[in-house]
């Protein structure tokens, strides 16, 4: 077995190359990524109503008006609830302010950092810093809020035209496919869009599912607004792995703020844990991982790829980038490999080749006897 330091070259290069290129393009690939993710979504939509009769502008301009009124409803519906807790919210700023002195005093008793501390003094210290840091913070809002703007335009942009000419990106993609294996061509580019289409579909499911569970808990513990926080944590689950634990956080801090008795909190916890428990064991298998199909290593390595390189919007979309990717590697001899890493194919077959053990040993027992 030889080591080509020429070919390791290339491709660490092209790997370099290709995460700087991400980096760089971040403004534009971010809302292009997530078009495209929703095209797949909405594709069936504007199929169902170009075939209704409706022409294939206007059946995109309706396709993309539901997913705007949907987005809409949900986001009216959490400012309505975030603008009635917010007396609850003050309270919970100013809670959170005086746990936070609380445990620098504490720290200091048993450390001796300081000298003198006084537990005033520090919270007029923590007071005032907010107060000059809201300048710096309402105009990195400001601009956060403008660059937020620029790029759910230009999404919605990207969407409408994935979707008035999806045939034509078909047809063009089409020609890269090798003589003779149209066909199969063609059907890795079903299976990717299938991929991501299951993806969103499962997980847009999954968060209605645990939502619904999430409120029911929260409503019969008797925190206040349980729709909001129960939402809240089923639509941060769409961040693998950390997503689920900040969603949990949320409600529990606010329990341990906004109530005396040290059962709430606890019974929030607890019900989150089995939320999740039923979750990770039965709801995600069945809803979202026969569609992804990607083992837990390439998992966690594409989150904190994509931490890295777009954030947030990264640590969402890589997911199913990475399962489509494994569609393309299937289909390419050289990528077969890749393509092993990725997926779940390899233990899948161990276990059938498990199974094909017994049944040959049963068989033979039968005969025998």
């Amino acid at each position: 077995m030889k080591l080509s330091f020429q070919n390791s070259f290339f491709t660490m290069a092209f790997i370099a190359t290709f995460i700087a290129f991400l980096v760089v393009a971040k403004s534009i690939l971010v809302p292009l990524g997530i078009a495209l993710i929703l095209a797949f979504i909405l594709y069936p939509v504007h199929k169902k109503l170009i075939g209704w009769g409706l022409g294939n502008i206007l059946s995109g301009f309706i396709s993309i008006l539901v997913l705007v009124v949907v987005i809409g409803g949900g986001l009216t519906f959490f400012s309505a609830e975030i603008i009635a807790l917010s007396d609850e919210i003050n309270n919970f700023g100013s809670k959170l302010s005086n746990l936070y002195t609380d445990i620098i005093i504490y720290i200091n008793k048993n450390v001796s950092l300081v000298d003198q501390l006084n537990e005033d003094e520090l919270l007029n210290d923590l007071t005032t810093w907010l107060k000059n840091s809201a300048g710096a913070v309402l105009g990195g809002t400001f601009s956060s809020t403008a660059n937020f703007l620029t790029g759910l335009i230009t999404m919605f942009i990207y969407l409408f035209l994935f979707l008035i000419y999806n045939k034509g990106l078909v047809k063009a993609f089409m020609k890269f496919s090798p003589a003779g294996k149209k066909n199969q061509f063609f059907n890795m580019l079903k299976g990717v869009q299938q991929v991501g289409q299951k993806y969103l579909s499962g997980m847009l499911i999954l968060i209605l599912i645990l939502g619904t569970l999430n409120s029911i808990g929260l409503w019969i513990i008797g925190i206040d607004s349980p729709f909001l926080f129960g939402f809240l944590a089923a639509s941060l689950s769409i961040i693998p792995y950390i997503g689920t634990t900040l969603g949990a956080t949320i409600p529990v801090l606010y329990a341990f703020m906004s109530h005396d008795q040290l059962w709430v909190p606890l019974a929030v916890a607890i019900l989150f844990w089995f939320v999740q428990l039923l979750e990770g064991n039965f709801l995600n298998p069945k809803i979202v991982g026969s569609s992804v199909n990607v083992n837990a290593f390439a998992a966690i390595l594409s989150l904190i790829i994509g931490a890295s390189v777009w954030g947030v919007a990264g640590m969402v979309l890589f997911l199913p980038f990475a399962a489509m990717l494994k569609v393309v590697c299937k289909e390419y001899e050289q990528l077969q490999a890749l393509g092993l890493l990725i997926g779940n194919d390899n233990f899948v077959e161990k276990k059938k080749n498990k199974e094909n053990i017994f049944k040959r040993l049963k068989e033979k027992l039968i005969n025998r006897n």
